[in-house]
């Protein structure tokens, strides 16, 4: 379990975006994950705040299991809900908050927990409670600038912004040290505008494309 815990944050950190899929109903989040997974992004997370969150999670893991998704529910509040997310098929955490009951759920369950921190108090208390990635949120409150100065005097924090973070910024969040970001309208904005699932595949490509070509040139620096 310890590995397979591991082996998912790696996987995140490899393709460096996990997906924030929110939607109207089930049948448009259903279509929203398919057409961002087959652009190449393998982590997507599901929010609860799209109606039935749970059933398209259970799907999504029936469908995609076995070929490369690595599904998370986000939006989570409370341990009761990850608990459900989780039997779903939810194989990582992410919270807009740090509540210490849910971290301890997925700690017992040996599954990634991503809380919410938006101070160095609430990040260091997440690691001490055993938290290897947290989410800092708001990403387009604190900003880039908040990743660089922490891992000054905390270099082993692995931080995941999510909120505000687009295609035009990537190169500022990956630079100020980035482990991964989280992109939900970034992405997703082609459908509400459009409602054109090919256009969030193409948005996804190219975010898949950038990433890939920033750390190829921070590798080369």
């Amino acid at each position: 379990m310890f590995i397979k815990k591991y082996t998912i944050l790696e996987k995140i950190h490899e393709k460096g975006i996990v997906a924030i899929v929110r939607a109207r109903n089930g049948e448009e989040g259903l279509k929203l994950a398919n057409a961002i997974f087959e652009a190449g992004i393998p982590a997507i997370e599901i929010t609860m705040t799209v109606p039935n969150a749970i059933d398209i999670m259970r799907d999504l893991a029936k469908e995609y299991g076995t070929k490369g998704l690595i599904l998370g529910a986000g939006t989570v509040l409370d341990p009761e809900t990850a608990r459900a997310c989780i039997l779903a098929g939810a194989e990582y955490i992410v919270a807009p908050n740090l509540n210490e009951d849910l971290i301890k759920l997925c700690n017992r369950y040996s599954v990634p927990c991503m809380p919410g921190v938006g101070s160095v108090t609430e990040m260091l208390r997440a690691m001490e409670l055993g938290v290897d990635v947290v989410k800092l949120f708001p990403g387009e409150v604190l900003g880039p600038d908040f990743i660089k100065a922490v891992l000054g005097p905390i270099p082993n924090a692995k931080i995941m912004p999510t909120g505000g973070v687009s295609i035009d910024n990537l190169e500022k969040w990956f630079s100020a040290g980035a482990f991964a970001v989280g992109m939900g309208s970034g992405i997703t904005k082609p459908f509400g505008v459009e409602g054109d699932y090919e256009a969030v595949k193409r948005v996804a490509k190219e975010v898949v494309e950038k990433i890939a070509e920033i750390r190829k040139k921070k590798n080369k620096s």
